[in-house]
């Protein structure tokens, strides 16, 4: 029972942190871009990573954590694949509206969805369904302002949902299948994912904003939000691989649009950014729909282990009825069989 109730709270730690850190980095970053006019997205995010992995080198080499290896070149593919996912999200907000980007996001969680049951054949119920649908559209309101298409932002958002679904569902699986832990893969991953986006974060970066992040200026308070957001972000990382390895993909989207909820909250408390009934309206909706899928995912997780538990009742019960009365029988038997052979004895040697 307190392995059970470890593990739960191990949940609700690596969720809290999830939100938490996620939140913050945003409103870090919002200013750091809006703010102050820094807009290299992409390059931030390689730093983003090469600060986690060096953090993670440090808390290997005082104990944290063991090591554990991993096959070069699954880990190498991970890491390339998560780096290019990211990519492609920046790339698809570059050259969609914001609306379409909104979108594209939501279209993870159906397509997450699709992926996970046809290939690792994985069943959602129609209460689950209908839940994730509640969410989306209460999200879709709450976000989505306007639908301008293009062919090439199109396919960028296309290619965008496709690396980061798959990218999630590897993260869940791999940590499962070869019993590593979050953390051990994120420290062998992120150098790959640094690379890529190190690599091609300037080119990504120039296209977008027609500037060069090498040639911009940094003046100390700038310089100030840099390390703020890459502290920030070893968080953030690091609680998204936890999140991952111990729910499940899909869950952390819809933890993600809990943070998109939080996030336009914060901004209209805090920043005092346009609010109006619609995303009110959108933001309950979201809450609902975030609440019926917390509720039916709890329900059927414990039916499920119910479940388990009279199965194995019903298999031990088997067992014991099978093993106990027969060696009775028998045993009553030979014990006559012996009384009988020893009066015959006894009569012999009379």
């Amino acid at each position: 029972m307190g392995e059970k109730s470890s593990v739960q709270l191990g949940v609700i730690g690596a969720l809290f942190l999830s939100v938490a850190s996620s939140v913050s980095i945003v409103i870090c970053n919002k200013a750091l871009m809006s703010n102050l006019g820094f807009k290299f997205a992409t390059t931030l995010t390689s730093w983003h990573l090469m600060v986690t992995y060096c953090t993670l080198h440090v808390a290997l080499r005082l104990n944290f954590f063991e090591n554990k290896p991993i096959d070069m070149k699954t880990v190498m593919l991970f890491g390339i694949l998560n780096g290019i996912s990211i990519g492609f999200l920046n790339l698809s907000l570059g050259f969609n509206s914001i609306g379409f980007y909104q979108m594209t996001k939501l279209a993870i969680i159906p397509f997450t969805v699709l992926l996970e049951t046809i290939f690792l054949k994985k069943q959602f119920s129609r209460n689950v369904k209908l839940s994730l649908l509640v969410l989306l559209i209460g999200v879709g309101i709450a976000s989505i302002t306007d639908l301008q298409l293009n062919l090439v932002g199109t396919i960028l958002s296309v290619l965008a949902i496709i690396t980061t679904c798959v990218g999630q569902i590897l993260t869940n699986t791999i940590q499962k299948r070869l019993s590593i832990s979050s953390t051990q893969l994120l420290y062998q991953s992120a150098p790959f994912q640094a690379t890529v986006l190190f690599i091609t974060g300037p080119v990504v970066d120039q296209y977008l904003t027609k500037q060069n992040v090498f040639a911009s200026t940094y003046s100390p308070i700038i310089l100030a939000f840099i390390v703020l957001s890459c502290l920030i972000a070893v968080s953030v990382n690091f609680s998204t691989f936890l999140v991952i390895g111990k729910t499940s993909p899909v869950t952390y989207q819809v933890l993600g649009h809990l943070k998109t909820c939080l996030v336009l909250g914060f901004g209209y408390t805090l920043l005092h950014d346009p609010f109006t009934s619609r995303n009110i309206i959108g933001i309950l909706v979201a809450i609902i729909g975030m609440g019926l899928y917390s509720y039916f995912c709890t329900l059927e997780h414990k039916m499920k282990q119910a479940a388990n538990l009279l199965s194995m009742s019903l298999v031990n019960k088997g067992k014991d009825d099978k093993s106990p009365l027969l060696p009775g029988k028998n045993t009553s038997h030979q014990d006559k069989d012996n009384h009988e052979a020893n009066k015959k004895d006894s009569l012999f040697k009379v």
